[in-house]
């Protein structure tokens, strides 16, 4: 079973990685801070001892810290994705002492010097441009051509593979030149003006949303949906913001954003997995409103606790993953995950590019040193057949099946499939038809240009897995690390939230987030309808906005027209107390048969004001609403989402919350920025 062996702490507001100690050498501490060339913090740069695991990121503040390093002389490198990496060396770490190693890092412009390669492999290049975009320290660049089907032959230090109809081309100096001709010569042209119209060629996909609207409840009394526990949303968030970039509203999933933190609700006790608990406050942004919060705790495990795992790390080998944010990312992730193996569990890789292959069958978890080479010696090139993948990896988990195990993929990619299975149609019943024999899909996005959101939350849905997207090495140690049991632990199934409104005291109700999670409700006690899965100690928060009975507010509501055979809905009398009935529906992992529970919001659970843990929620469903310009957002301020989340930092052990409220410093000047430009 899993051991975690990595642990993670704050020391003065910075985040520290502690490496696992050998028979206590002589050790030191490494620490310091990465700002640019204003002097400005950088948050979430990564400082890497070269030659050693050690790594941490920064803080809100740009300050890191690295404790218990091995006493000797190393080089470091600091990098943040748009910046020139930097490398100190010589750097001196003696026992029992602290060695302070500060680092400037420039950001590069968007006039990139061109990068010289040649080739004896024809290519017929289209009339497109080029795109190319620095990326930790490497310049990067992808030509659009009719015909790539071999590695192209190019200079020291450069590298290109084909992926789909484009090129992908990384490595160079940064005095070198590009050139290029036509389908008989041995060049590749790049574009000068590329840099300036990379736009043009990103292609990332998000699938739509459309907030929900209020609904009547006298007329509309049920709101029915599954559970969301990814989480993706979030990082994926926080990736646009650090580089300066409004997200796509389309990108905002506010549930996500919302379920990103954990909350102190009541463990659970008895037979059921988790535990219901519901409150109410004056909705921040409309006063006249109330917020309802519906939390749901699952129950945490001790290690010893869990049975053994058979995983399969699916990983996308294709040209597209070549970046530094994507398959070195996906390395570093791994090797997080595989230090928590133990002896019981089992561990084999399947990748894929043009073609799926095995390249480590399955193999116990205290053979670290086979399965760790096996992850290093991954490398990006070709195009992308994400089906074949898929359909090998499921053949890999059943030939080592654990009837009484944990039996799970895991699919690290940028989603961009396109040879063979493909259409997320085709793959999600693939996907639909492998879960009945009881293994999991969890899905982990990297990557920027390409990015398939909407693709890989439908897989991972699909999957009765889950979903993340991994922007940072700090990310992958939270979901490998401090998250692991959740990310890979099941305790139920088709979780199904229905709440029914009380139209004697709501008026209207408007349900915050989870558009793509809805359900008819019908679909509430129906067994045969697949709904979200609940990992081991993961939280679930659900947020409505409410309108009281007594409001004379004039909005539009959705509604039907009246009934020709029947009598309209009217409200039961004996009720005045209660607000809502909130009933939940699961299924244990190995069961088909669903179990029922609910609890009642009375006015003893109305508040007068927001704190703690319901304030921080509400800081966070606000921030979304600003980035997606909803138009509920009423009176919405990012003054507003700073306070409200100060009010519920509490004790932020992980400095999430901390970041959280930088993140939101960060958002509120990119969206001035946006709007001023516009104007």
């Amino acid at each position: 079973m899993f051991r975690p062996q990595l642990g993670v702490a704050a020391l003065a507001g910075a985040l520290v990685f502690l490496p696992l100690a050998r028979a206590n050498p002589p050790t030191g501490v490494v620490a310091g801070a990465v700002v640019d060339e204003a002097g400005s913090p950088i948050a979430n740069a990564s400082v890497t001892i070269i030659g050693t695991a050690y790594t941490a990121l920064t803080n809100p503040r740009g300050q890191y810290i690295i404790s218990s390093v091995n006493a000797g002389t190393y080089e470091l490198r600091a990098a943040f994705i748009g910046y020139r990496a930097v490398r100190q060396s010589g750097i001196a770490v003696r026992d029992g002492d602290t060695t302070r190693v500060n680092f400037t890092l420039t950001a590069t412009t968007a006039e990139l010097p061109d990068l010289t390669v040649s080739t004896t492999q024809p290519l017929v290049p289209r009339d497109e441009v080029v795109t190319r975009q620095r990326v930790a320290g490497s310049y990067t660049a992808a030509l659009p051509v009719d015909h790539v089907d071999q590695k192209v032959e190019l200079q020291p230090g450069v590298v290109a593979s084909p992926s789909g109809n484009s090129l992908s081309i990384r490595g160079g100096r940064p005095d070198e030149t590009a050139q290029y001709g036509n389908a008989q010569s041995s060049y590749i042209t790049l574009d000068p003006s590329a840099s300036r119209r990379r736009d043009r060629f990103n292609t990332e996909e998000y699938s739509r949303i459309t907030d929900n609207r209020f609904l009547a409840a006298l007329t509309n009394p049920l709101s029915t949906f599954s559970i969301d526990v990814d989480r993706a949303s979030y990082s994926n968030v926080r990736r646009f913001l650090t580089q300066g970039q409004r997200p796509p509203a389309d990108a905002v999933r506010i549930e996500e954003l919302v379920n990103y933190f954990s909350y102190d609700y009541a463990e659970p006790e008895g037979r059921d997995p988790f535990t219901i608990a519901a409150d109410a406050a004056p909705a921040p942004w409309n006063r006249r409103h109330q917020l309802v919060r519906i939390g749901i705790q699952g129950k945490r495990y001790q290690t010893r606790e869990l049975p053994p795992s058979n995983l399969v790390f699916l990983v996308d080998v294709s040209g597209s993953m070549m970046s530094e944010d994507k398959l070195p990312l996906v390395k570093q992730a791994f090797h997080t995950l595989v230090r928590h193996l133990g002896e019981e569990d089992r561990v084999a890789i399947v990748v894929y590019a043009g073609q799926a292959g095995l390249v480590l069958p399955s193999t116990p978890g205290s053979d670290k040193e086979t399965i760790l080479s096996a992850i290093d010696r991954l490398e990006a090139g070709g195009s992308t057949a994400g089906g074949a993948g898929i359909r090998l990896a499921y053949d890999v988990a059943r030939r080592n099946f654990m009837p009484q195990g944990n039996n799970r993929v895991i699919l690290a990619t940028d989603g961009d499939f396109n040879v063979g299975v493909s259409s997320t149609s085709e793959l999600t019943r693939l996907i639909e038809d492998r879960r009945k024999e009881g293994t999991y899909l969890t899905v982990l996005g990297f990557g920027t240009g390409n990015y398939k959101d909407g693709r890989m939350e439908a897989l991972a849905d699909k999957g009765n897995g889950n979903y993340a997207y991994i922007d940072n090495i700090l990310e992958a140690k939270k979901v490998f690390g401090t998250e692991l049991t959740g990310t890979l632990f099941t305790i139920a199934k088709d979780v199904k939230i229905q709440v029914e409104f009380n139209p004697s005291r709501v008026k209207a109700y408007r349900l915050i987030g989870y558009e793509n999670r809805l359900l008819a409700k019908e679909d509430f006690n129906d067994d045969t309808k697949d709904a979200g899965e609940l990992g081991a100690g993961h939280s679930v928060t659900a947020l409505y906005e409410v309108v009281p009975v007594d409001s004379d507010e004039d909005f539009a509501l959705i509604t039907t027209d009246s009934l020709r055979y029947q009598r309209p809905s009217f409200p039961v009398d004996g009720h005045q107390s209660e607000w809502l009935t909130v009933k939940l529906r699961y299924k244990p992992p190995t069961s088909d048969n669903s179990r029922l529970l609910s609890l009642r919001l009375t006015n003893n659970q109305v508040h007068s004001r927001l704190d703690g843990d319901f304030a921080f929620a509400a800081a966070v469903a606000e921030f979304g609403m600003l980035l997606r310009d909803s138009e509920f957002k009423g009176d919405a301020s990012w003054g507003n989402v700073r306070e409200l989340a100060r009010r519920g930092m509490g004790e932020d052990m992980d400095g999430l919350r901390a970041e959280f409220l930088s993140l939101a410093g960060r958002a509120a000047g990119v969206v001035d920025r946006e709007t001023a430009f516009s104007e």
